[in-house]
């Protein structure tokens, strides 16, 4: 065979295998694309199944279990938060445990919303305990609970420092009062000693300003009276003009005090 006609053979030669091998795409068999990683964490997890993952984590209510005081009478407001769980969150009062047992409750004039807004105001002072629980929007639906102590503290207190009793023709005695509020106030104190026959007579008056974490501050009182018995009844009045509110403290002697000796 001449040189050109070797030429020709390995041209022949080399169109046929350039045929073979790109044969498969002409017959459309086509290499699968590569993997997308859209949607997809390194750990084979979406992101929004992520996401949902961490909105599923525990709930956990985030208040401390003292809450602030309040006082007789007074507006008081409270805000429960939680933190874990799926919105939305619902707040209640749970009044007895799941085997029956009481569990407290809030105290007169306050009440929780659904929202965890606690409010209203408090009818009594005392020191109240209760068991408050939340809800979230997850199915099945997480719950959890958490124990509460509310001191209502009385705004305004008196006591007896000497207690009302007799000295020959007089009675008389010593009061303490405190302020435990945040609140200046206007006091007005009264010792009325009131006979069996109805008719009191005044043994004791004071009208002033009462400063705020004013502690046990002493109020004397005292008065000549004619032989006869009588009930000796304290009131305090404490006003705070500007939030238009009002505290009232009473008490008095168990039984009559008898005065022998007239004046």
């Amino acid at each position: 065979m001449n040189r050109s006609g070797r030429f020709v053979l390995l041209g022949l030669a080399g169109l046929i295998l350039n045929l073979g091998l790109t044969g498969g795409v002409a017959s459309g068999q086509t290499s699968p694309p590569p993997r997308s990683s859209i949607g997809q964490s390194p750990s084979g997890q979406s992101p929004s199944g992520q996401s949902q993952q961490a909105d599923q984590s525990d709930l956990v209510i985030a208040n401390e279990a003292q809450l602030p005081d309040g006082f007789p009478h007074v507006a008081y407001e409270f805000r429960f938060r939680a933190h874990g769980g799926v919105p939305s969150l619902h707040w209640q009062v749970m009044k007895v445990s799941h085997d029956g047992h009481p569990l407290g409750d809030l105290p007169p004039g306050i009440k929780l919303e659904d929202d965890g807004l606690l409010h209203g105001q408090a009818e009594r002072s005392g020191e109240f305990q209760f068991t408050v629980a939340v809800f979230d929007g997850s199915k099945p639906q997480q719950a959890v609970q958490k124990n509460f102590t509310l001191r209502v503290r009385s705004a305004l207190v008196i006591d007896w420092k000497s207690a009302a009793h007799v000295n020959g023709s007089r009675i008389e005695g010593t009061v303490v009062v405190t302020n435990t509020t945040q609140d200046d106030m206007d006091l007005t104190f009264v010792v009325m000693a009131v006979a069996g026959n109805g008719r009191a007579t005044a043994i004791g008056y004071q009208h002033f300003p009462l400063k705020k974490g004013t502690v046990a501050m002493e109020l004397p009182f005292g008065e000549n009276l004619p032989h006869g018995g009588y009930v000796v009844h304290v009131d305090a009045v404490g006003e705070v003009a500007a939030k238009n509110v009002i505290y009232r403290e009473r008490m008095q002697t168990p039984g009559a005090l008898q005065v022998v000796v007239g004046p």
